[in-house]
Order: C-alpha cells, then structure tokens, then sequence
C-alpha cells in the first residue's frame, strides 16, 4: 500500500487550533503579570497602629526597581495624598530600599499606601497596604481591582511577546537552514517567504510592544498606547532602550535577507557563493546574537545570581532554539512545499539540530539552577512546575526528532530532472490550487467534459486533440491549459507522495513542529512568571518577619475615652514592647486632650486571641506615676490577630472599655 503524507492545508489548520487552544490554556492559567520582585518590607508595616505620624514610608524590595514619581502613594482616610511625592533611594549595598516622605500633621486614622513599579526583569509589580495613626479609621480609598499587565492590554502584550519569539526562531533558524544545511533553498520562494514573514512577524511584534509598553506598566487603557509623553519615557527605560536597539538590528537582518534570496540565490561560481556564504554567515550571527541580546540585557538574565554569565548563557540559548526550531519550520515548508529535497541537507540539519539540543541542555541547566536554586522550588513554585512541563516538551520533542532521524536514514535523494521541468514545476508551484479552483468553476459554466477525459487527451497526445484544440474558443484554450497545468502538478504530488520515506519525514516533522509550538508557548509564559528562587525568598522573609505589626520596637497604639463625668475624656497610649510572641513589657499613659497626664482610680488590660479561643488573658498594671501604668512579663503565647481591651475608671461609677485588633507576631 502507498504511504501519502497529510494534505498541508488541513494539517497546518489542525497544528494552528492546537497551539492557540494549549496556547490559552497555558496564559489564562498564568497571573496577569507575575512579580518578579517582591516587596519584602515596609515600614510602618501592613496593619500597623502607630502612636505618632512617622515622617516617611519605607518600602524593602528582593531585587532592584524603576522608580518614579508616582510609585508610592501614600493615602489618607478621604483618599487625598498624603505623601510629598518625592521618592528617596534608600538602597545600601544589597538592601533595594525606598522611601517617600508624609506632609507634617496628618491626623489620626488608617492610611493607604499603593505602589506600582517594573521589575528589573521588565514585569510590572504594584500592591497595597494599609497602616493606623492612632486608632484605626473608616478609609474611602478604592483600589484598582486590575493586577499590572492585566487586562486586554497584558493579553496583547503576551501575544506580542509570544510573536516576537516565533519571528526570531523562525528568521534566525530559516536563515541558518538555509546557509549550513540547504544552499539550494535559497533560490525556493516557499523557503523565502517563511523567512521573509518571520522578519515581518519579529518587527511587528516589536512596535507592538514598543507601543503597548506604557500601558502595560501604568493605567492598563489601550488608548495610552498612543500617548507621546509615555512613549518617551518608555524609551528612557532599559526596555525601551532593548526594543530600539531591536529595531534597529531588525534593520541589517533586512539587509541580510535580500542578500540571501538575492545575490546568494542568483551565484553561480562556486568560488564565490562560498566567499559569500562565509560573509553572511559571520554577518548574520552577529546580528542575531544581538537581536537574542536585547531579550537577555532586559529581561530574567540581566537580573539576579551571576548576570555576567547569564546574560551570555541565555544569547546561547536562545540562538540554540532559533537554529532548532526555526530550522524545523523552514525543513518542513521545503517537506511540502519545495518540488525535491536532498538527502544531504536534512542529514545537515540533523546535525545541526543534534548540536542545538546539546547547547540547551548545558545552557537550560545553569537557567534552571539559577532560577529555581532548589528541590522545593522546583516542584512547590509554579515556575518551577511550568519548567517541568517544559523539560517534559524537550524530552517528546527529542523523541520525535529521533524518529525523524531513522526515516532520513531511510530517505533517497529524489532522481535529477531536466532542466524545463524543474521550471515547471516552479511556475505549477506558483499557480497551485487556485487555477484547479478556476478551471473547476469554468468547466460547471460551459458543461464541458470533465478534468479527467482532459487529462486522457493530454496523455494521449494525439493529433486529434491538437486540431480540436485549434477548433475551439479561445477561452476555452486558456480553460484547457489551466486543467493540464493543474493535471500536471497534482500528478508530479502524487509521485512525490508515493514514497513511504518521504511521507514518513513529513509527518514526523509535522509532529516536532506541533510539539515545538506549544513548547515555545511554554517558554513565553516561564519568562514572564516569577522564578522559583525569587519567590521562595519572599516566601522566608515574609515567615521571618511573621505578621507582627511593627517588627523590631514595641507596638503602639492610640485610644480615644469618654467616661461621660468629671474629667471623663482623654487618651490611652499603650506600648508593649517588643510586640512579639513570649514575655513582653506593657506601658500605659493616659492623657487628657491637651496631651497633660491624667491621673485616674484604675486600669485594666484583657487579651484576646478570638480566633482560637484563647482568652481574655488579665494584666493588672502598676502605677508608676500620675497618668504612667506598667507591667512586665506580658506573655503573648502564640502570634495572631489579637484584642487589646483596656477598661479606664475615672470616678466611682465613670468608666468604659475600649478595644483595638492588633497583630502580634
């Protein structure tokens, strides 16, 4: 039985809905824009009450982050600022600290503070928390319920940057297939569109990010896409700067494709082609190698352990994905598309692709131990599951190269033709079906004979064919040469599909093609989430830091009274000291309003951890001096948010119980 390879139509269709479907599986199971530094600080803390208003909010970041103006917020109870705007660099050594300063003043009540800033990794990070003067508040500050990245702008900006990675592999690995495995291939116009819409893909994806820059990392609305001040200042920016640089290198890539498919394809002289193919061959690895630069001076590898090394590790590794991937592209357009393949030049490939998979392996291990950096993070992150996944892509995507492999053993170079044929088989390339479609359509007008006494005529070839042929309707001449033209080609297919060898390639090609696809949109969505290491990190400084209010000195907090008698109105400040699980230190003062101490008959402490039912635990003060009350050896069993209720009697029968939630780590 003879083995025929798929229609290409049809299984590129297929190839298409399969990677767009696990294409959105994987980028609607993923955050909007993953943090790829985390905040793990701030001073006041989230939650804190704080007797005073300290004069500047610090915030403590795992890696360094653009600031700008805007990037702290700091929000009273009615939502106006209460910030100065200006934001200070606090960072020493490998701490990445920054502050901004509060107007004098602030009244007592819960403050917001919102920050958004990028990642030195270019990804957007914002968040928000909340801290008390005083005594906690009602707050009408509404916050954004969008993540940074989100939204339609974010989709458009993954697509983008999804593209732009297909454009480079297929560009790059295209135009090496071509130059190391399949000279010939440059003179084939299947090859030099699939090249040619790689640099189209590549340079659109570009602009496309360019533009979407200034949304994605601010308001998230399309229409800043196209606001001038923004896209200047996206250019002011380390991304900015990578994706000018991109364009610009894009530029020459233009260069060395017309040459290429221009005076390379048109070199006769052996002598010369090969001098030239050694000049774009250095020419060319050198702007690819840059244009893999602009990923890696601007994203995971310009940031972290060791980014000397990684940044020239990660310029190898992707031109070892371009030259496999896009080399795998590029062979099976020429599978289907191109009238003969030889042997020699996929047994070429497959050297090539041998070596690219080696240079990954040695590559994605250092990746993965500077990304993931442990055995826990690795499974318990999702960017180390999602680089499972990946590995698990590499290891079918090996499999399947093998068997391409055994069926190139297997392959014979298809036998020479002669010279007007090899043009025919061009020029029917270049009608394709559509002339079929057109003769189809012609043929039900007229009610004349069918495709196959037509192609029965040409066969035979005999005179009288040639004298009806004379006889007829101009139009029906050009009807009957279209049919033989669409005869012909159909026919010159099924020679080339009757061999099983062939066939067999094709489909195992067709299948690397369908796994790399969904590899790469693996690949896209591991660059924009946040590394195993990072996370786990954060992780450990926010479990060391636990949910104390303010870590590192006492908590304070401010109660407001009213006894209803004499002397009934005044202030409790309380302290304890150092706010923390174990034996603690408790201060009291009470004030009347004008801030004098008050002195009154009693005071009584209860601590309640409602949520696991333990207390109210007494404390019985001492006092030490007019409005002064204190106790020592507080012991605050286990962390948690917990009630401090303070009873003050002012007379004999004037007294209240107020109470504020704190957390006590």
């Amino acid at each position: 039985m003879t083995t025929t390879a798929p229609r290409l139509g049809n299984a590129l269709a297929r190839l298409l809905i399969l990677a767009a479907a696990l294409l959105g599986t994987l980028l609607a199971g993923a955050a909007p824009a993953s943090a790829h530094a985390a905040l793990t600080g701030s001073d006041p803390k989230d939650g804190a009450v704080v007797a005073t208003a300290p004069k500047e909010v610090n915030l403590t970041f795992s890696e360094q982050v653009a600031m700008s103006p805007d990037s702290i917020r700091v929000l009273d109870p009615s939502g106006r600022r209460a910030d100065t705007g200006e934001i200070r660099d606090l960072c020493s050594g490998s701490v990445v600290r920054y502050g901004v300063g509060l107007r004098a003043g602030l009244p007592d009540g819960t403050y917001t503070v919102a920050w958004q800033t990028v990642s030195a990794d270019s990804h957007p990070i914002a968040g928000a928390f909340t801290f008390s003067i005083g005594a906690p508040s009602t707050t009408s500050v509404a916050l954004p319920d969008q993540a940074p990245g989100g939204g339609l702008v974010g989709a458009l900006y993954g697509i983008a940057r999804y593209l732009s990675y297909a454009g480079f592999a297929v560009l790059v690995g295209g135009g090496a297939f071509v130059l190391a495995c399949w000279p010939r291939g440059a003179g084939v116009r299947p090859v030099q569109q699939t090249v040619v819409r790689g640099w189209l893909t590549l340079t659109g994806a570009t602009l496309a990010m360019l533009l979407l820059r200034n949304p994605y990392t601010g308001s998230g609305k399309l229409a800043d896409a196209f606001d001038l001040a923004g896209l200047k200042a996206v250019l002011e920016t380390k991304t900015g700067a990578a994706l000018t640089s991109r364009l610009l290198l894009l530029g020459a890539a233009a260069l060395f494709v017309a040459v290429l498919f221009g005076a390379y394809a048109r070199r006769t002289d052996p002598k010369e082609r090969k001098d030239l193919a050694f000049g774009l061959g250095l020419g060319g690895t050198v702007v690819a190698a840059g244009i893999a630069g602009t990923w890696a001076l601007a994203e995971h590898a310009s940031t972290g352990l060791q980014p000397g090394i990684a940044m020239p590790v990660d310029i190898l590794h992707l031109l070892a994905v371009a030259a496999w991937l896009g080399g795998l592209t590029v062979l099976l357009v020429a599978l289907y598309r191109a009238p003969s393949l030889e042997r020699s030049a996929v047994e070429r490939f497959s050297k090539v692709a041998f070596g690219s998979v080696a240079v990954l392996a040695a590559t994605g291990l250092y990746q993965s131990w500077r990304q993931v950096g442990s055995w826990s993070a690795l499974t318990g992150t999702r960017y180390g599951q999602l680089l499972l996944v990946k590995i698990g892509l590499m290891a079918v995507l090996i499999g399947i190269a093998w068997i391409s492999r055994r069926w190139t053993q297997r392959l014979a170079d298809p036998a020479p033709r002669a010279t007007d044929e090899r043009e025919a088989d061009a020029a029917d390339e270049e009608r394709g079906t559509a002339e079929a479609d057109e003769a189809v359509e012609a043929d039900e007008e007229h009610g004349t004979e069918t495709a196959e006494a037509d192609a029965a005529d040409v066969e035979r070839g005999t005179s009288e064919t040639d004298e009806a042929d004379e006889a007829v309707a101009p139009e029906r001449a050009a009807q009957l040469a279209r049919q033989r033209a669409a005869v012909a080609t159909a026919t010159r297919k099924r020679e080339r599909d009757a061999d099983p060898e062939r066939s067999g390639l094709r489909r195992s090609v067709l299948t690397e093609a369908a796994v790399a696809v969904v590899l790469l949109a693996v690949t896209t969505v591991l660059t924009s989430t946040e590394p195993g290491r990072t996370e786990e990190e954060a992780g450990r400084s926010t479990s060391a830091s636990g949910p104390a209010a303010v870590p590192d000195r006492p908590v304070d907090i401010r109660l407001p009274f009213d006894t209803g008698g004499v002397d009934g109105k005044g202030v409790v400040r309380l302290s304890l000291d150092p706010g923390r699980t174990g034996a603690n230190a408790l201060h009291i003062f009470v004030e009347r309003p004008n801030g004098k101490p008050l002195d009154v008959p009693e005071i009584k402490v209860a601590l309640t951890l409602e949520a696991k039912d333990v207390g109210p635990l007494p404390v019985a003060p001492d006092r030490i001096q007019t409005g002064h009350w204190s106790a020592s050896g507080v012991q605050i069993p286990m962390p948690g948010e917990w009630k401090i209720q303070v009873t003050v009697r002012t007379s004999e029968i004037d007294q209240t119980t107020i109470d504020k939630n704190v957390k006590i780590g």
